[in-house]
């Protein structure tokens, strides 16, 4: 990775990890995902932007393979999704092959526009809901 964007992905994630995702989890209709730490065992929510399709939750990662909560779904696919104040079990799966970027038009504006801001690695998720 190029100097410049590891610069960029250290400072994002840094402010994510310490200011915006502690603060926003607090949020009711904040979406969260919330994956098995791969290490740990424990439950690790992360704030999201993504859109439910019937059965099917869509995300868009803006680090790809980089973010802990990827590798974490790598780890154990079995996931969890707070929509609205409801949490959902389902199963995570990595797209590579889905084109990232046409995703992000299909998903809310605010989020979208940030992740494509920020992002250097863009990768999408489905999330298959059993309820």
């Amino acid at each position: 990775m190029p100097r410049s964007r590891e610069l960029k992905f250290r400072a994002v994630t840094a402010f994510q990890r310490h200011v915006a995702n502690p603060l926003t989890r607090r949020l009711p209709s904040q979406t969260l995902l919330e994956t098995t730490g791969r290490t740990s065992g424990l439950p690790r929510p992360t704030p999201v932007g993504g859109r439910r399709v019937g059965r099917e939750f869509w995300l868009v990662s803006e680090y790809g393979e980089k973010s802990h909560y990827i590798r974490n779904i790598q780890a154990d696919p079995r996931v969890r999704v707070r929509i609205k104040g409801r949490w959902h079990t389902g199963t995570a799966h990595l797209l590579p092959e889905d084109d990232a970027r046409a995703r992000l038009k299909k998903l809310p504006r605010g989020n979208s526009a940030a992740v494509r801001a920020l992002g250097t690695d863009l990768l999408t998720v489905r999330v298959d809901l059993a309820d």
